[in-house]
C-alpha cells in the first residue's frame, strides 16, 4: 500500500482536503502524559489499523488540516475523516468508539438522553484538569496562571 506524503496545489485550492492513509486521523495534545498514554492504548486496540494517531505538536498540522483553528488542538482531541468531517471533544470519542471493534459495547451509552451534553462536560472537564491529572516533564508547558491579589504582589509590602 503507498499514501501520498505531499500533495501539490499548483493553482487554486485542493480539490479533496483530507487526512493521508487511514480513514481517521485522531490529533492529541502529545505534551500531555495521558493523552499520550491514551493514544498508545487506542492503537493498541484499533487492530483494523483505523486510526492514524498523532500528536498536535507534529509539523505540518495546521498545512494538512488549515480548516482546524490552532486554539482547538490545545482545548480537545480532533478527530478527521476522510471525508474532512473533523469531531472533538466527547463527540470525537463516541466516533473513536463506533470504529473499534467491540467499542459499541461502551458507545451505546451516548443514545441515552443528555448523555451527549453530560459526556461533553466531562470531557471539558478533563480537558481542563488534564495537565494536573498526569503531571510530569510537560507541565512545561502549561501556562501560569496566577492571580495576584491587591495586597499579595510580590515586592510588595
Amino acid at each position: 500500500m503507498t499514501v501520498p506524503v505531499v500533495e501539490f496545489i499548483v493553482k487554486g485550492a485542493a480539490s479533496n482536503p483530507r487526512p493521508l492513509g487511514r480513514p481517521y486521523t485522531i490529533v492529541y495534545d502529545g505534551a500531555c502524559k495521558v493523552c499520550t498514554k491514551l493514544s498508545r492504548t487506542l492503537q493498541q486496540w484499533d487492530r483494523e489499523k483505523k486510526f492514524e494517531v498523532i500528536p498536535s505538536q507534529t509539523s505540518g498540522i495546521a498545512a494538512r488540516f488549515p480548516w482546524i483553528p490552532a486554539n482547538s488542538y490545545t482545548e480537545s482531541l480532533q478527530v478527521v475523516a476522510k471525508s474532512g468531517e473533523t469531531l472533538q471533544g466527547a463527540a470525537g470519542i463516541e466516533r473513536i468508539l463506533d470504529e473499534l471493534p467491540k467499542g459499541k459495547l461502551i458507545s451505546w451509552v451516548f443514545s441515552i438522553p443528555f448523555a451527549r451534553a453530560l459526556a461533553e462536560r466531562l470531557y471539558r472537564w478533563f480537558a481542563r484538569n488534564r495537565y494536573r491529572l498526569g503531571c510530569g516533564e510537560h507541565c512545561q508547558y502549561r501556562a501560569l496562571a496566577v492571580d495576584y491579589g491587591e495586597d499579595e504582589q510580590p515586592g510588595r509590602g
